[in-house]
């Protein structure tokens, strides 16, 4: 059983790379922008802070990764890593469930390439539309990675099937 914890700006390719591990290893995706939009849209009577409403919709994505977790499947969260207590917690969390802990980068070091495709898809309440060239920069620098752990950063600009057997070897590798 593994816990998978993407990482990557939006538009980076998490939910393409998240659905297609799901389908091949049986996972359950925990898609933050689903738990997020979800709270925005049931509180629109009452509007809700989108920075709250990001901070609530963690925990919710927490509770269910744990959850899952319990049931001994394997989870991936589908979210950027921007902070550190999003790796602490994810660390916390597999070791009392036993999980083996696994993080994956979705890099496209692109802007354009980025609002291109955040331009094109389908999007949800809680995501963005654009990014300037300084804040894509500043977000992508100040992600956050696991100290000291193996992980894995997948140049997402490549077609999928160039890299998914790399990211499926990686994740049921026995460590």
């Amino acid at each position: 059983m593994f816990f998978l914890q993407m990482s990557g700006f939006p538009g980076s390719g998490k939910s393409t790379l998240s659905r297609e591990i799901a389908r091949r290893l049986d996972a359950v995706i925990v898609d933050h922008d689903v738990t997020k939009t979800a709270l925005l849209e049931s509180t629109s009577q009452h509007p809700l802070d989108a920075a709250l409403a990001g901070k609530i919709a963690y925990d919710l994505d927490w509770a269910i990764v744990e959850f899952q977790l319990s049931l001994a499947r394997n989870v991936i969260l589908d979210s950027p890593c921007l902070y550190d207590m999003m790796i602490e917690r994810g660390l916390t969390i597999t070791a009392n469930s036993g999980a083996t802990y696994r993080y994956i980068e979705c890099l496209v070091d692109d802007v354009d390439v980025i609002n291109r495709r955040l331009r094109e898809r389908d999007r949800k309440l809680s995501q963005i539309r654009s990014v300037s060239p300084e804040n894509f920069d500043r977000t992508v620098a100040s992600s956050k990675k696991p100290p000291n752990m193996h992980t894995l950063t997948i140049d997402t600009n490549r077609p999928l099937e160039t890299y998914l057997l790399d990211v499926i070897a990686y994740l049921q590798a026995i460590d």
